[in-house]
């Protein structure tokens, strides 16, 4: 059963059985390559937050972070012997993007990117200590209900990206009435849930030996999720803001 992440997907390791045998990936290992993606990320998005604050035009980066961000990631999953290079310019793409949309909803919304940052790693690190403890298992159904409810979401979010070319969205979701501010709820609970199903996979991979080069591959599919749990948990508080 594969994680919902796509990049953090069960198969990953399949193929890779005792290439690790020499350098094998380590926990310790992936959690210092995901710092340092952090670190990256940080970077650049505080680069284009001060660019939107002295009055700079903006958009360009915004526009290149994301199309950049998307193509870098897939090319890393299909790749991902190529991590070690592709992550960190994944991070530095993706902190172009992030940076630019968190200075906008702070500048309509003051603290609001402070509260959503504190709130993505309190998140990140309740589930990491729930489930160190066990109670809180990757079971086989747990794994098919937050992959059921991640690509439902992701349809959703599709099914909204065409209707705006019409003029139109799907209900409830971009409003800021108790309907809309659930469903904001219920989306972040998923994107919450799938670092559990990070957590199980990067441990998997631990556990199989799987060689050096997929500690960067494990933090970048970590980082994937905490940069959705981050963008909808803004949108949440956004939304009880209004």
């Amino acid at each position: 059963m594969r994680s919902a992440n796509p990049s953090l997907k069960d198969s990953t390791f399949t193929h890779l059985k005792n290439q690790g045998l020499n350098r094998p990936m380590t926990l310790q290992g992936t959690v210092n390559k995901t710092f340092i993606l952090l670190v990256l990320i940080c970077a650049t998005a505080f680069y284009t937050w001060n660019l939107y604050y002295d009055g700079k035009e903006i958009h360009g980066l915004l526009l290149v972070g994301v199309i950049g961000s998307l193509i870098v990631s897939l090319f890393t999953i299909f790749v991902p012997r190529a991590a070690p290079f592709s992550a960190p310019l994944y991070a530095l793409l993706e902190g172009l993007a992030l940076g630019g949309i968190s200075a906008m909803y702070e500048d309509k919304y003051s603290g609001i990117a402070t509260q959503a940052v504190v709130l993505t790693f309190s998140v990140l690190f309740a589930l990491l200590i729930v489930y160190k403890l066990g109670w809180i298992k990757a079971t086989r159904n747990f794994r098919v209900g937050v992959l059921s409810a991640t690509l439902g979401i992701f349809i959703v979010y599709l099914v909204d990206l065409v209707l705006r070319f019409f003029g139109l969205q799907v209900p409830y979701l971009h409003e800021t009435g108790w309907l809309g501010i659930l469903i904001s709820l219920v989306i972040v609970g998923v994107a919450a849930l799938n670092l559990v199903l990070d957590f199980d996979f990067i441990e998997r991979g631990v556990n199989r030996r799987a060689p050096k080069y997929m500690e960067w591959y494990a933090g970048f599919g970590l980082m994937i999720t905490l940069v959705w749990l981050y963008v909808e948990i803004l949108r949440l508080l956004s939304k009880i803001r209004r």
